[in-house]
Formats: C-alpha cells, sequence, structure tokens
C-alpha cells in the first residue's frame, strides 16, 4: 500500500487527516505534517523525512501537499530525489484524496500520480508533469573542450 505524507499551510493537512479516518476510520501509512508561519525550513524538513519513513513499507510515498512552489511542496520535492518510488503531487484538498483513497492499494506511485494529475482538476499537478514542462538545461557545446 502506498504511503500518504499530507502536508499544508495551517492546520489543513491535520484536517484532511481527520476526515478521512472519519469516513474510512484509521488510516495506516498515513501522516500529516502542518507547515506553520515561522516554522523554519530545517524543521520542516525533518519532519517530513520522519512522516516518510514512518509510511513507507518499501511500495512507494506520496507527498500531497497543497501548493505548487511552496515551502511543504520544496520540501518534499528534495525528499522525492533521494527515495524510489516518491511522488509528489501538489494542489491537494479533501474531496480529492476522498476520491482517491481506494486507489492507495491498487496502484504503485507513478499509476497513482498519472490518475490522479489525469483528473484534469484545476491546480492538481506532480513535480514529475511540471518536470516535463521544464527539461533540465543542457549545454549545447562545451566551452572547455579540447
Amino acid at each position: 500500500m502506498l504511503g500518504w505524507v499530507i502536508t499544508c499551510h495551517d492546520d489543513e493537512a491535520q484536517k484532511i487527516l481527520d476526515r478521512l479516518e472519519t469516513k474510512f476510520g484509521p488510516l495506516a501509512q498515513c501522516q500529516a505534517v502542518n507547515y506553520w508561519r515561522g516554522l523554519s525550513t530545517n524543521m520542516l524538513s525533518r519532519m517530513m523525512c520522519d512522516a516518510l519513513h514512518q509510511t513507507d513499507t518499501g511500495d512507494g510515498v506520496i507527498f500531497l501537499t497543497d501548493k505548487s512552489g511552496a515551502a511543504p511542496y520544496r520540501a518534499a520535492a528534495l525528499l522525492s530525489h533521494k527515495h524510489d518510488n516518491c511522488e509528489v503531487i501538489s494542489g491537494i484538498h479533501y474531496g480529492l484524496l476522498e476520491m482517491m483513497y481506494p486507489l492507495r492499494e491498487t496502484l504503485n506511485s507513478a499509476e497513482f500520480r498519472d490518475t490522479l494529475v489525469g483528473q484534469e482538476i484545476p491546480g492538481v499537478s506532480s513535480l514529475w508533469h511540471q518536470q516535463q514542462k521544464n527539461p533540465p538545461f543542457v549545454l549545447l557545446h562545451d566551452l572547455y573542450k579540447n
């Protein structure tokens, strides 16, 4: 089963997790990380790293963030590059996670990412999809090559 790390500004992540647990019961491999104003990026990264390790059983982890480019998204992006089967999704809200909850057990991380973004909900994207729009910078020639 895919692990979920829900991370949003203020207490929104915990509110989403609480609503999901009210509907589905206790959620295994799911953690909320709230990003409060004034929280250092170092502390946020440590909290996200702890949540990643608590939710990952080898099937992969999905970081579910509220705003693309904001601190929780950036911290998740940095962590995702260090771990296999790790995806970062932005623009999430309760209704979207409620709809996607049953797919945690049947899809791998890439399939989950593509299914979620494939819903074409405004504002919902993934780190992987954003990277496809903006490929890495490549030099066309090497100035220092002899």
